[in-house]
């Protein structure tokens, strides 16, 4: 990806998201523009208070001088209102939809993504990178432009009111801009490695939060505590050099200014002393070079700041380009098909992005038959869950095709696709929400009767019944106050509540008890009636009732039929069947 160069440049893309509160945008700007002009005044105000005002020597006369003084830090007051409000509002609404923009993005992509991009850090950057922009935008950057305005007419200010001395100053300005170029590439540089630092910290936490139960299991309190610790002291030592980078840039931007500024108010002076000056002419000259050093040293620490959020734009606009590996048509209509529409995998090759030289499926075919129920048998690493990868779209295969009802589902919408297909996977997905939430998160529309219906259909009612608020009663973080038995029926209610075409079962029952298995099982046979399905199970029992039996080995169909069948001619399925039924094989 060709990042574009500079701070600038890489927050343009940023930028460009202001475009639509343009409105804002130009009464920001027409507040930052009065707000500067009035401070200028400032300056001519206090000349007009120390030469007419004190200098006048009548009382008229310096009430006159502190009233026009009044009046223009009214201005200012009343400007700065404005630009404050407008420009914070522009810095939290950018923020927003970024963040919108970002994750809008994020869910689209293919699953493979997040196999080598770890969580953690993606919602650092959803999260830390943003603030980090909504504070540039609505403040740092407008104090930049507001110094830079406020510091090009001080200058202009200073040559009006004394060309001699205005030159010290002007001498001194491109020596400020030496240390912002030395140090500024260094703090950008510095910057990226420290939001990066944070993003690991962040992973790494999560990580442990989410698996505490097996760190506490292990006694592996202290060592994921050094480790974490070990991680954060990473972040501060590369935090550490970024302010010291930022600090030195301060530093020596400030020194060579008022380095200049001291020459003229040693030659200034003398100008007083010896009458070519008035003092008014002097002290209003002093407040624009004050202004100037003022405006010079924001603009220097506003320049880090800047850095800092190139970063953060970069990784940010990285996120918002990414694009994922499976196509989706858009809005097209699925193939006129019965309520039973059938699959196949056809002359199918493929391996997992993170993994391209082994191939998960080889020259693989199989046929689904329209309202008939299909099982998948065989070892670990046959295949068998990438199949129903295939079948959701997850994954593309690199060779071979795979259609509904005759139909190549790469020429399908995924919406109109994954909607006509429920998966109950092995290890059941519950989200930080109630029952209920939970239960309809395939049909967000259903209502009260059917929600429980489905979760009667699950034999799930009972027990849900029985929480302290039943249907309303909340889950915690991945369904965590269940059992794992009652996550997989709550999983299963999801899928009956969705009334699918396609039914995929992967180790459905795993998780439940014998009895709980038992009426389950009744439930997914009625269910999978009229509805083509593939069931995954390593526990034979769980399938006999299939119309039909596929064993996989090696990325392969090797057989197919039924129970019986498959015993006399598949030594594989013989040797499962043993070792689960005592069987001989």
């Amino acid at each position: 990806m060709n990042r574009p160069k500079g701070p600038i440049g890489s927050l343009l893309p940023v930028f460009r998201l202001l475009w639509p509160y343009k409105a804002r945008l130009l009464g920001a700007s027409l507040a930052l523009l009065f707000t500067a002009g009035a401070t200028l005044a400032l300056g001519r105000g206090l000349q007009v208070l120390i030469d007419e005002g004190i200098g006048g020597g009548t009382s008229a006369d310096l009430k006159a001088a502190i009233a026009l003084l009044l009046t223009i830090a009214a201005a200012i007051a009343v400007g700065t209102f404005v630009r404050f409000y407008l420009v914070s509002w522009l810095g939290e609404r950018v923020s927003a939809d970024l963040r919108k923009a970002v994750f809008d993005n994020i869910v689209r992509l293919h699953p493979g993504y997040f196999e080598t991009n770890r969580s953690g850090e993606i919602m650092s950057r959803i999260t830390t990178d943003t603030t980090l922009l909504q504070t540039i935008i609505g403040s740092s950057f407008s104090m930049a432009l507001r110094s830079s305005l406020t510091t090009t007419g001080a200058l202009v200010m200073m040559f009006i009111t004394n060309l001699k001395l205005s030159l010290y100053i002007a001498v001194g300005v491109p020596l400020v801009l030496l240390p912002i170029i030395v140090f500024g590439r260094r703090v950008r540089r510095l910057s990226n490695q420290s939001q990066d630092s944070i993003a690991n910290v962040g992973s790494y936490a999560g990580e442990v939060v989410q698996h505490i139960r097996v760190v506490q299991s292990y006694t592996r309190e202290k060592f994921e505590s050094e480790a974490f610790a070990g991680e954060v002291e990473r972040a501060f030592a590369i935090a550490r050099n970024r302010i010291r980078q930022r600090a030195l840039l301060i530093c020596g931007a400030i020194f060579m200014l008022f380095a200049g500024m001291s020459a003229m108010m040693w030659e200034g002076g003398q100008d007083v002393i010896s009458g070519r000056m008035s003092g008014g002419e002097l002290g209003a000259f002093v407040f624009y070079a004050v202004m100037v050093g003022m405006g010079v040293g924001t603009i220097s620490e506003v320049w880090g700041e800047l850095q800092r959020a190139a970063g953060a734009a970069e990784r940010l606009v990285e996120l918002l380009n990414t694009r994922s590996l499976i196509a989706d048509p858009g809005e097209l209509t699925l193939p006129d098909h019965q309520q039973q529409p059938s699959l196949a995998l056809a002359n199918v090759q493929f391996s997992y992005p993170t993994r391209p030289q082994v191939l998960a499926l080889k020259d693989f075919n199989l046929d689904i038959q329209a309202g008939q129920s299909l099982a998948l048998v065989g070892p670990s690493g046959a295949g068998k869950s990438t199949v129903l990868e295939l079948l959701l779209r997850f994954y593309d295969p690199q060779q071979g095709s795979v259609t509904l009802d005759g139909r190549d589902i790469r020429e399908l919408g995924l919406q109109q696709l994954r909607s006509h297909i429920a998966l109950v996977p092995q290890q059941p997905t519950l989200f930080t929400g109630d029952v209920r939430y939970n239960i309809a998160y395939g049909r967000l529309d259903a209502g009260e009767e059917e929600i429980v219906a489905a979760a009667k259909a699950a034999h799930a009612h009972e027990f849900i019944s029985q929480l302290p608020e039943g249907y309303a009663s909340h889950l915690g973080e991945q369904g965590v106050r269940l059992s794992g038995g009652q996550r997989q029926r709550i999983a299963l209610a999801r899928a009956i509540l969705n009334d699918p075409q396609i039914l995929l079962l992967d180790e459905a029952t795993s998780a439940l008890d014998t009895e709980s298995e038992y009426q389950v099982q009744q439930a997914l046979e009625e269910l999978m009636k009229n509805r083509t399905t593939v069931i995954i199970a390593h526990r034979l029992s769980t399938i006999l009732h299939a119309d039909r039996i596929a064993v996989l080995d090696h990325g392969q169909v090797v057989a197919t039929g039924k129970h019986e069948e498959l015993l006399q001619t598949s030594d594989l399925y013989a040797r499962l069947a043993s070792l689960q039924f005592r069987e001989p094989g």
